[in-house]
């Protein structure tokens, strides 16, 4: 009988115990679902926060980007604005000089050249001639070029003129 028992001792001795079965199964590389659930959940927060601190850095890059485009584009406007400021300057003098010129011409003179410039600047010209000036040269110009003339003129005098017509 004592061989037996020592041979049921030494299988029992041979055997692992559960605490060490479950403990090599922990080191196999086989994780429960429980503990993957608990690892996601750990992690979670600190990778939305991580994915928010990375897509708030792009987008303070693309406002950086934005605010230089910004900042040429009112050069620019600047620019574009003071440019336009000295032609219409230039514009209004060079306007008041050329009244000038066609006020002291003979209106058989000044008829065939207001005929050759554009129509609204031929017009612009005439309205501010005296009136007496401005019929003695509309009736030396062509016919076709006086009447686009006077259209300009006629509808620069019509309040309707820059209203929406619907």
């Amino acid at each position: 009988m004592a061989l037996p028992v020592l041979a049921l001792l030494g299988l029992l001795v041979a055997l692992p115990s559960a605490d060490a079965q479950e403990q090599v199964r922990d080191t196999s590389g086989l994780t429960s679902e429980n503990e993957v659930q608990q690892f996601c959940g750990n992690i979670a927060d600190a990778a939305r926060d991580r994915r928010y601190a990375l897509q708030k850095q792009d987008l303070e890059k693309l406002q950086g980007e934005v605010n230089d485009r910004i900042a040429v584009m009112e050069t620019r406007k600047a620019e574009y604005e003071d440019w336009i400021g000295r032609r219409n300057e230039f514009m209004k003098q060079a306007e008041n000089g050329l009244v000038d010129i066609f006020k002291t011409m003979k209106p058989d003179t000044a008829a065939p050249q207001l005929a050759e410039m554009q129509a609204g600047l031929a017009a612009a010209i005439v309205m501010r001639l005296p009136p007496r000036q401005s019929g003695l040269i509309l009736s030396e110009m062509d016919a076709k070029k006086a009447a686009a003339v006077a259209s300009i003129i006629a509808s620069a005098a019509d309040p309707n003129t820059s209203k929406d017509p619907s």
